[in-house]
């Protein structure tokens, strides 16, 4: 019970959704020989009991869910351990010191890296919104900054939700500095590039995931906690943009255009960068970044494709979602990570800070300009809700496909995106039985 709590606890911090959560803590008890536990999962809580016969007093253990940095090279040892459990490479003692080791290490590399990689995120989703260098080296230093204020606050233990006011304001008057002097540089793509850095870390897609699977008060707790991360973004935006419009700068709106073909390279390079960039920020092993650049380069391409075609930044960001979602199964198993590594990272480049900073300027404008701001953050609402949801979609689909038989269809818990993707047939539960009496 406690090995199966630690690796709840695991990937339930790391964004898994919790019917994953569930089925994979459930496949390591059964496979052990503690079979009908019962598991509850929440947003902050892990729980599971356990009673040997209807005579017996149950036993019960809780595990509180800590907050911690997503670190998908720690997933990725959780989910290899998985495996070799059920697969009897590791035994209850060997799972337990590897468990413990796992928690016990630090990063990969140190601090410092990532916050590079935080800079060239920045500077190429710059260069994926149509800008030049000027804006990619802007957001770029705006990165450093608000990575290193959110670590200084982080320290003295303020609320996430205070370190995303600060990373916004931040990056509203850095660019309106800029802006202010002599330099060349278009300051809403600067803010842009850093809203998107900043929604990088909300788990909406975990939120979305245990909405569609059922866990609906773990939906709702991760969706406030969602709503509060891109509540401090706006907040500090729109400080940032009250200040700028104070002292007399003008940060102007982005209205977007069409990319011609000469810029599609630069489009689909700027893509894949970022999500690479995100990727090495989040920890995840070395041999899945490359993969990770190549399907977001594909999937920018479809999402290019979809919008030439009149369709709306939804659907265009819900079809580069789905295609993500499908192809991060066989891409996954290809480089022996749990999918989510490959899924997450993936959408990045999408997320709609695009319509989150022209939504705010235009309700700073006021007046004829409010309408068009509440529309504007509702597309970015419905754009964050196609990129989860297509994922999840694209994830349903491929499982089934890859495996070939359609029996399994109804052993899959879900859209799996962390845990083992088979359940135990028949005649494994009954060795496994014939064990136990042995």
């Amino acid at each position: 019970m406690d090995l199966c709590l630690r690796i709840g606890e695991m990937l339930l911090s790391s964004g898994a959704g919790a019917a994953d959560v569930t089925a994979t803590m459930r496949s390591v008890a059964d496979h052990l020989g503690l079979r009908q536990a019962e598991i509850d999962v929440t947003f902050t809580a892990l729980s599971m009991s356990h009673q040997r016969s209807v005579d017996d007093v149950p036993t019960l253990m809780m595990r509180h869910v800590r907050q911690r940095d997503i670190d998908y090279e720690d997933l990725t040892a959780v989910d290899h351990l998985v495996r070799d459990v059920l697969t009897d490479r590791a035994d209850l003692y060997l799972a337990r010191t590897r468990m413990a080791t796992i928690v016990s290490l630090g990063h990969a590399f140190p601090r410092w890296a990532v916050t590079i990689a935080w800079m060239v995120m920045a500077a190429s989703v710059g260069v994926f919104l149509g800008g030049g260098p000027v804006v990619s080296v802007v957001a770029a230093v705006a990165a450093a900054l608000i990575d290193r204020v959110q670590i200084v606050l982080a320290r003295r233990r303020l609320p996430f939700f205070y370190l995303q006011v600060a990373g916004g304001a931040i990056a509203t008057l850095l660019a309106a500095g800029v802006a202010a002097t002599p330099i060349d540089v278009d300051p809403s793509l600067v803010v842009t590039a850093n809203i998107i850095m900043l929604l990088a870390g909300i788990g909406l897609m975990g939120a979305v995931q245990d909405a569609l699977t059922g866990f609906y008060l773990t939906s709702s707790a991760r969706l406030i906690e969602a709503m509060m991360a891109t509540a401090g973004i706006i907040a500090g935006v729109a400080l940032g943009i009250s200040v700028a419009d104070g002292v007399g700068l003008e940060l102007g709106q982005l209205v977007p255009g069409a990319y011609g073909i000469s810029d599609l390279p630069g489009v689909l390079g700027g893509a894949a960068v970022a999500a690479a960039a995100f990727s090495v920020a989040s920890y995840a092993p070395r041999r899945a970044v490359l993969p990770v650049a190549l399907v977001t380069a594909v999937a920018s391409g479809i999402s290019q494709a979809v919008t030439v075609a009149g369709f709306g930044r939804a659907a265009a960001a819900g079809a580069a979602a789905f295609f993500i979602g499908l192809v991060a199964y066989a891409v996954a198993g290809r480089v022996r990570v749990p999918p989510l590594v490959v899924a997450v990272p993936a959408i990045v480049p999408f997320l709609p800070g695009l319509s989150i900073y022209r939504g705010l300027t235009f309700l700073a404008d006021g007046g004829f300009f409010v309408s068009q701001g509440i529309l504007a953050l509702m597309t970015a609402i419905s754009v964050a809700i196609a990129l989860a949801s297509g994922v999840i979609l694209g994830e349903y689909v491929a499982q089934p496909l890859k495996r070939e038989a359609r029996k399994l269809e109804s052993r899959l818990a879900g859209p799996r995106l962390v845990g083992p993707f088979r359940a135990m047939t028949r005649a494994e539960r009954r060795a496994l039985r014939k064990q136990s009496v042995d």
